[in-house]
């Protein structure tokens, strides 16, 4: 059973909410997204766990260095483009062109990235 419910925003605007919409909408191709938010939300979120599965990758495989920092970046903004462009088959250009889709979320999800990553490898390659 799903339920939207109105909750009302810092600005004073009700905004509905259903989770399981948007998520139907992130996993299914060429979907429309009437509200640009939820969009850039799925990429938010989207990155966020991609950082966090790539810092796991990369701590298991003793990656070092600037060529796992470089892989994460190109990584990253190789799947959040194709995803984007190809999955969806969004117009970047309602979006504020693919910079904008790329730079969303990028910075946290590097961080989250970068701690898992020093995390398990710290713990697995040292003594």
């Amino acid at each position: 059973m799903s339920t939207t419910k109105a909750k009302p925003e810092k600005n004073g605007t009700v905004k509905p909410s259903n989770v399981s919409s948007v998520l139907t909408r992130a996993f299914t191709s060429n979907s429309q997204w009437p509200d640009k938010d939820e969009f850039l939300d799925v990429i938010y979120w989207g990155r966020q766990v991609l950082g966090l599965v790539l810092g796991l990758v990369w701590g298991f495989i003793p990656l070092k260095g600037f060529v796992g920092l470089f892989l994460f970046g190109v990584i990253n903004a190789a799947v959040i483009y194709f995803y984007a462009s190809s999955f969806q088959g969004i117009d970047e250009e309602e979006f504020g062109g693919m910079w904008e889709l790329t730079k969303e979320g990028f910075v946290t999800s590097f961080a989250g990235f970068l701690v898992m990553w020093i995390i398990l490898y710290s713990g697995l390659h040292y003594d």
